[in-house]
């Protein structure tokens, strides 16, 4: 074989060999993304179909119920109202009338199936996007949110 032959053929094997690895990190990346929605988004039929994706919003008052291992409780931007249940340990700053945000999929009853709960560490803290939500949801109301 040629000199010029063997080059080109290990140059079309390393050009392989990096796009299949390309391939395997892009769709390892994609799996794991998670896009964030504002329940008036998923209420407006706008979230992911069969993905995973997070809502992010208050805790609506007087929703929190526990049925045996699952809890329920309805995550608000105060415009909208998305019904979650969640199987498992709550984390200890989760509270009605405050801030989380909770990732998993949309169930077949039209309820949405967490898979992780997050409670905002603050009192003063609240995601970007959740905050943006809330100012748009209620534009008078400039202090309804914490910076």
């Amino acid at each position: 074989m040629k000199n010029w032959k063997k080059r080109a053929a290990i140059i079309g094997g390393g050009l392989a060999v990096l796009g299949i690895a390309s391939a395997l990190v892009l769709n390892a990346l994609n799996s794991n993304i998670a896009l964030y929605v504002t329940p008036s988004e998923v209420v407006a039929g706008k979230s992911p179909k069969g993905a995973a994706f997070r809502i992010g919003g208050m805790v609506k008052d007087g929703s929190l119920r526990r049925d045996n291992l699952t809890v329920h409780f309805v995550i608000t931007d105060m415009a909208q109202d998305v019904a979650v249940a969640y199987t498992g340990i709550l984390p200890d700053l989760f509270k009605e009338g405050k801030g989380a945000v909770v990732q998993g999929r949309m169930g077949a009853d039209g309820n949405f199936v967490a898979s992780e709960v997050l409670a905002k560490h603050d009192e003063n803290y609240m995601p970007p996007a959740a905050k943006d939500a809330l100012d748009k949801a209620h534009p008078n109301k400039k202090g309804a949110s914490a910076p």
